[in-house]
């Protein structure tokens, strides 16, 4: 064999043992997990979210129950987080709520709401913001920032359908959430469900009787469809 000829076998091993070296892909080697850090709402709004949640549901069946799965609460922040972070993420969000006392918090209720993705519509009873609030998210998304991803695919999600249930536009909603749900954009609500456009019009024309209810508790979940709070990752410890 020619001295050209054993460079290129040479070569040829040597490329071949490159691609066996190579690490798998970035969404393959640093999985991400998108998760709600959420306040747990009270008896008192609970009972009025699963009312209007069983109302949405009889005009609209393909929608979706609030149950074990799919529970009541607020978002203080969506994000996309390393996966192998989660435990720091945990650790972050309780430092955080160790100095405050949301137990104590009287919010109040006072409209209904939806996001339109036509021809439905993504309902919720929205939560007057607070100063206590919009302190709390901001703590909390300074405290996550660090172990935060750019963005992710519906692998990050808890989907029972092969990531086909998981939105597009959910995607971009939970990348962006600093820029267009925080601050003076901070819409604290509590979903109700899904209906059509004009049946979610007509029930925002109704009269809306104000309520107050309190935070009971703290949880990280992993979004699903929609972003619903699909799976408790880790309950958090308020401060009474």
């Amino acid at each position: 064999m020619s001295n050209n000829a054993k460079s290129l076998v040479a070569l040829c091993f040597g490329l071949a043992a490159a691609l066996m070296s190579v690490s798998p892909s970035n969404s393959q080697q640093n999985p991400v997990t998108a998760i709600d850090i959420a306040l747990e709402p009270d008896a008192t709004m609970i009972q009025h979210a699963q009312a209007d949640n069983a109302r949405l549901l009889k005009a609209f069946p393909k929608g979706f129950a609030l149950d074990a799965t799919r529970h009541p609460h607020i978002t203080m922040l969506q994000t996309f987080v390393r996966t192998a972070d989660l435990e720091k993420v945990y650790g972050a969000v309780n430092n955080v709520l160790s100095t405050e006392k949301p137990t104590s918090w009287k919010l109040k209720a006072y409209k209904y709401y939806y996001i339109p993705s036509p021809p439905i519509g993504l309902a919720g009873i929205v939560v007057e913001p607070t100063d206590e609030l919009h302190r709390l998210q901001q703590k909390i998304i300074e405290a996550v920032a660090p172990f935060t991803a750019k963005t992710g695919t519906p692998a990050a999600f808890m989907s029972t359908e092969n990531g086909r249930d998981i939105q597009k536009f959910l995607i971009g909603y939970v990348s962006n959430f600093p820029k267009i749900a925080a601050g003076e954009k901070f819409n604290p609500h509590v979903t109700i469900g899904v209906g059509t456009i004009p049946y979610l019009d007509t029930m925002l024309a109704e009269p809306f009787a104000a309520f107050t209810f309190s935070p009971v508790g703290a949880s990280v979940y992993q979004l699903g469809s929609f972003g619903t709070a699909r799976k408790e990752l880790r309950a958090l410890a308020l401060t009474p």
